[in-house]
C-alpha cells in the first residue's frame, strides 16, 4: 500500500451490514449492533478509507423489556441510513418486533425514541427512499424466515413522508424464487438515478453470497435484476450487504461485508462505476434486448460494475477526496474518570444502578450478584468491544476491591463459547488468579488452569490473538509473566462475532458485594514473527 492507495478491509472488525450516506463532505456509517447497548453506532469520515466512532443513535433498545437480559443474534439487523429534509433517518428492522426509526437533525443527536413503523414478525433490513420530485416516500423491506416462514422476496411498500407508518398491505416487487439460481434475497438499499429506481441487495447467504442490483422504471417494478459483485477467484468470500455512495467529485463507491468467522463482518471499500457488465433477468413482463444488454436508450448509463470488473480489490487507488490522517475507531481506553470510551456496549440494555461509577484511577464497576455467574453469555452487565481483525495482544490491568467470596472480575472473549481469565476471591479469603472457559454446547464454565494465589489482590491480564482468533492466555500477578492454559479458539454468535468483554460479579446474597477496577486497556499489534 502507497500514500495513493488503500487497502481492504477499511474497517477490520465486526462493522456489520453497513450502510452509509454522504452530507457535504463527510460521510458517514452505521451497522447492525445485534442485542447490545448502546446500538446503532455512528462512525465518520472524510475520504471513505478511514473512519473513527462518533456515537450511537440507539441508547437502549425497544421493548426494553426484552432486552432486559442479553439476546445476542436478535434486536437491530441491517439498518440504513439516510439524510433527508436536514435530518439523518436510521431504519432497521426488528426480526421479533418489526420495522423502527430513529431520526435526529445532528449525527450526534439528539436521537428520537424508536418508533414503530410497521409491525410484524420476519420483518428486516428495511430502506426508505424519498422522491424529491414527485412527494411520494416507499419503504422495501426483506423476510427472515425464521419468524416469518418466507424469505428470499423483498416487499414494497408507499410511506408516509414523515417515515411514521407504510400506507398500503404491501407488494412483493422481488421474489427471488423466479430468479434462477437465487436464494435468500436480503439487505435491499433502495436509490434513485436516471430515472430508474435501484435496488441494491444480497443473496446467496452471509458466507459464500453476491451482491445483485435490480432496477425498474416504476417503484413497484418489474424489476430487471443482475450479479454485479461476487469472489470470483479472489480470497474475498462473500462480498455483499452494504451501501452505495457518490463522493463531491461524482466517484461512485461500495462499501460492503465480509464474514470472517470469529471476526464477525468485516467492511470493504470497492469502486464503482456504471457500464453494461453483468447478465440481467427481468420478470413480470417480456424480456427486451435492451434489458439483456444494459443499452438502448433507457439504459441510464447502464448498470454498476463493482470492484474489478465485478470481483473485490483488494488494494486500489483512493478516492478522490482530500488526505486525511489514518485513523480507526477507538479501541484503548484509560478510562478517565470512570468514563467509558464509545467503543463499549453493554450485552443488553444497561441496568439501572450498575453503571460505572466516577473514578480518578480507572474504570470502577460494581460486583453484581448473580445466580448465572458460571456462564457469562447469559449475563446483561458484560461490557463488550469487537475482536481486533488483525493479530494483537489485549491487555488491562485489574484489581478486585471486594471482600466477598466468590467476587470475580476479569477479561474475556466472549461467543458462542468463551474464556476468561481474572481475580477471584476464595474461601479463604485470598485472591486467587483464575482462568476459566466453556465451550458452546457447555452450560457452565470450568478451569482452562490451576488457580493460583495473587497476593497484592492486582493483576496484569492478557490475551494473545492470533491467525484463526486462536487465543493464549496470560497473567502477571506482580513476577513476571507467566502463560495460562492451552489455546482457545474464540467463536462467533450465529450472526455476531466474537467480543472481548470486561466484567465483575458476586454470588447471590445482600448488601454491596465490592466492586473492581479496571485501567490501562491496550489493543496492540502482534509482530507476525
Amino acid at each position: 500500500m502507497t500514500r495513493e492507495t488503500y487497502t481492504n478491509p477499511v474497517l477490520n472488525a465486526d462493522w456489520s451490514d453497513p450502510d452509509v450516506v454522504r452530507v457535504g463532505d463527510d460521510f458517514y456509517l452505521t451497522a447492525s449492533s445485534f442485542g447490545r447497548a448502546p446500538g446503532l453506532p455512528l462512525l465518520h469520515s472524510r475520504d471513505l478509507v478511514n473512519w473513527t466512532l462518533v456515537g450511537h443513535a440507539l441508547e437502549r433498545l425497544e421493548p426494553a423489556a426484552e432486552f432486559r437480559v442479553p439476546r445476542h443474534d436478535c434486536g437491530v439487523w441491517a439498518p440504513a441510513l439516510r439524510w433527508h429534509d436536514d435530518r439523518f433517518w436510521i431504519f432497521w428492522g426488528d426480526p421479533d418486533q418489526g420495522i423502527f426509526q430513529v431520526n435526529a437533525p445532528e449525527i450526534r443527536g439528539p436521537w428520537s425514541r424508536p418508533h414503530l413503523v410497521k409491525e410484524g414478525k420476519g420483518l428486516i433490513d428495511p430502506c426508505p427512499l424519498w422522491d424529491d420530485e414527485t412527494g411520494e416516500a416507499y419503504l422495501v423491506h426483506a423476510w427472515a424466515k425464521s419468524r416469518a416462514g418466507v424469505k428470499n422476496r423483498l416487499t414494497g411498500h408507499r410511506m408516509h413522508p414523515e417515515g411514521t407508518s407504510v400506507l398500503d398491505e404491501g407488494k412483493v416487487i422481488v421474489d427471488g424464487d423466479r430468479i434462477p439460481g437465487w436464494f435468500t434475497l436480503e439487505g435491499p438499499k433502495l436509490y434513485q438515478r436516471d430515472g430508474w429506481y435501484w435496488i441494491l441487495a444480497p443473496a446467496g447467504g452471509v458466507e459464500t453470497g453476491w451482491q445483485g442490483a435490480f432496477r425498474a422504471r416504476d417503484f413497484f417494478g418489474p424489476y430487471e435484476a443482475r450479479i454485479v459483485l461476487e469472489q470470483r477467484d479472489t480470497q474475498v468470500n462473500g462480498p455483499h450487504q452494504g451501501g452505495w455512495v457518490r463522493t463531491p467529485s461524482g466517484e461512485d463507491w461500495f462499501l460492503h461485508f465480509q464474514q470472517r468467522g470469529a471476526y464477525g463482518r468485516v467492511v470493504h471499500l470497492q469502486p464503482m462505476r456504471w457500464g453494461a457488465g453483468g447478465t440481467s433477468r427481468s420478470w413480470g413482463s417480456p424480456r427486451s434486448s435492451e434489458a439483456e444488454s444494459g443499452g438502448g436508450a433507457e439504459s441510464g448509463g447502464g448498470w454498476p460494475v463493482i470492484g474489478d470488473e465485478g470481483a473485490p480489490v483488494l488494494e486500489h487507488r483512493r478516492p478522490d477526496l482530500p488526505a486525511q490522517p489514518s485513523a480507526a475507531p477507538a479501541a484503548d481506553d484509560d478510562f478517565p474518570g470512570g468514563r467509558l470510551g464509545r467503543q463499549w456496549s453493554w450485552t443488553a440494555n444497561p441496568q439501572d444502578g450498575l453503571a460505572p461509577q466516577h473514578s480518578a484511577d480507572g474504570l470502577r464497576l460494581t460486583c453484581v450478584r448473580t445466580a448465572h455467574a458460571h456462564d457469562l453469555r447469559t449475563l446483561p452487565n458484560v461490557l463488550t468491544q469487537r475482536l481486533p481483525g488483525l493479530p494483537s495482544a489485549v491487555e488491562v490491568e485489574l484489581r478486585l476491591h471486594s471482600e466477598e467470596p466468590g467476587a470475580r472480575a476479569g477479561l474475556a472473549v466472549l461467543g458462542d463459547a468463551f474464556a476468561w481469565i481474572g481475580l477471584q476471591r476464595g474461601a479463604d479469603g485470598a485472591v486467587h488468579l483464575v482462568h476459566r472457559f466453556a465451550e458452546p454446547v457447555a452450560e457452565k464454565e470450568r478451569d482452562a488452569a490451576h488457580p493460583r494465589l495473587a497476593p497484592e489482590g492486582r493483576a496484569r491480564l492478557r490475551i494473545e490473538i492470533g491467525a484463526g482468533a486462536r487465543c493464549r492466555f496470560a497473567y502477571d500477578v506482580g513476577d513476571g509473566p507467566h502463560p495460562s492454559g492451552p489455546v482457545f479458539a474464540a467463536t462467533p454468535w450465529r450472526w455476531v462475532g466474537a467480543l472481548l468483554g470486561l466484567f465483575a460479579l458476586a454470588p447471590v446474597g445482600t448488601g454491596h458485594a465490592g466492586a473492581a477496577m479496571f485501567d490501562e486497556f491496550r489493543i496492540r499489534p502482534l509482530d507476525p514473527h
